[in-house]
């Protein structure tokens, strides 16, 4: 294997989004550190990319446990090197009616979405402060910025982690690390999209009009662009849509 450009750490990196960032940033010479609640389900994806020569890992974590996030960023520096980019994409897109909304799930939406992303991004900025560098991503959706019909506990806590990114911003940009908000005004081009259409309106992925979805690798393309953008120019935030999408 080359020599790694540095560790990128994703949390909530799933099957979709998650694993095509992981190939994003694996194929651009970082070691690639996956991290989901259940690590067994990144496997797959392990054994591809280090079949390719890159070199990738697996962890289990809960990013809503406060020590858990700790541990995760101490062992990953401790044993793979210093992480120069984070990814935090964990969230859950609950849509219930308003009197449907129970106390437990509107918390469990923010404390996935919002609480998790905050414990995230403060240990990813605790450690790049210390070497003056760093990319940390957070991945927003509509919800970010429009409380849909039935969205209540969603959109309440991606509005929360949207300002949690504003304020990391404005806090670290001056100290080089740079903060990013991906917000996709979209259906992702998935499985569980494909499915969800399928149940609501029996439309088969087949029959899914060419981009009227937005891709995975577009999205981790997006991220690497920003990644790449020099101190004089940095976007906080970059909206991405198909162009048949309205808005």
């Amino acid at each position: 294997m080359a020599a790694s450009r540095g560790v990128a750490i994703l949390v909530g990196a799933g099957d979709a989004i998650g694993a095509a960032i992981a190939r994003r940033f694996a194929r651009g010479g970082y070691t690639v550190c996956i991290c989901r609640r259940d690590a067994s389900k990144s496997q797959g994806l392990v054994a591809e990319l280090r079949a390719a020569g890159h070199d990738v890992h697996a962890f289990s974590v809960d990013a809503r446990q406060e020590a858990e996030v700790q541990g995760i960023f101490a062992r990953v520096e401790k044993e793979h090197g210093p992480v120069e980019v984070c990814l935090y994409n964990a969230g859950s897109n609950v849509n219930k009616p308003l009197l449907d909304t129970t106390e437990k799930l509107f918390f469990k939406a923010w404390e996935l979405a919002c609480y998790g992303g905050f414990l995230v991004g403060r240990e990813a900025a605790r450690v790049m402060l210390s070497r003056g560098r760093g990319t940390i991503f957070f991945t927003g959706a509509t919800a970010s910025v429009r409380g849909g019909s039935g969205f209540a506990a969603f959109s309440s806590a991606k509005f929360g982690l949207r300002a949690v990114a504003q304020a990391m911003a404005r806090e670290l940009g001056p100290k080089n690390i740079h903060v990013v908000h991906l917000l996709i005004d979209a259906g992702v081009d998935s499985e569980a999209i494909h499915q969800r259409m399928k149940a609501a309106k029996g439309i088969e992925a087949s029959d899914i009009p060419p981009d009227s979805l937005t891709k995975t690798s577009s999205i981790a393309e997006a991220y690497w662009f920003t990644h790449q953008q020099s101190k004089d120019g940095w976007t906080h935030e970059l909206d991405l849509r198909p162009s048949v999408e309205k808005w």
